[in-house]
Order: structure tokens, then sequence, then C-alpha cells
């Protein structure tokens, strides 16, 4: 996060399980997601024309929301790819 001098505006320490409300609270707010698993990304509408489909995405098999999670702007970011990640902070 240095590196790319980006600033950390909110930290949420593991132990505050977020759920699904959550999740679809954080949604609601975004335009698009964006939602990395590995080498698969996907790429979600947000605000009105979210779906069960992408907040099901943001949610591990616990049922809590998956980390990291990052908002920047109106755009959310759910796992970790370089590539995505690059995109949306370059």
């Amino acid at each position: 996060m240095e590196a790319s001098n980006i600033t950390i505006a909110t930290t949420v320490p593991a132990s505050r399980k977020l759920q699904r409300e959550d999740a679809q609270a954080l949604l609601a707010k975004a335009s698009k997601m964006i939602v990395a698993k590995g080498k698969k990304v996907v790429e979600f509408k947000g605000g009105k024309a979210a779906t069960d489909e992408a907040v099901d995405a943001m949610l591990g098999n616990t049922g809590n929301l998956r980390a990291p999670t990052s908002v920047v702007g109106k755009t959310l970011l759910i796992g970790f790819n370089e590539d995505a990640f690059n995109g949306v902070f370059s």
C-alpha cells in the first residue's frame, strides 16, 4: 500500500465479523464490485442492480465478508488479484 501511496481510511479488525447484511450495505453504496478468487476475477454491478449472486460472492464459507475488502471511490474490491488491484488503484 505504501509503495502505491494508498492511504487506508478505515481498518476493521478480523475479530469483528461482517456478515451478509454488512455486505449488502457495502454493495448498495458501490456502482460496481470486483471479486477475485485466485486467478478468477468476476465483476458485478452494485447499487440497485446488485443481485443475490453478487452478495454471495462477497461471503466466505463461514458466511462472513471475505478479506481483503477495499472500497475505492464507488468500486468495491473483494479478495485479491494483483491485476484487478492495480487496475483500480492506477
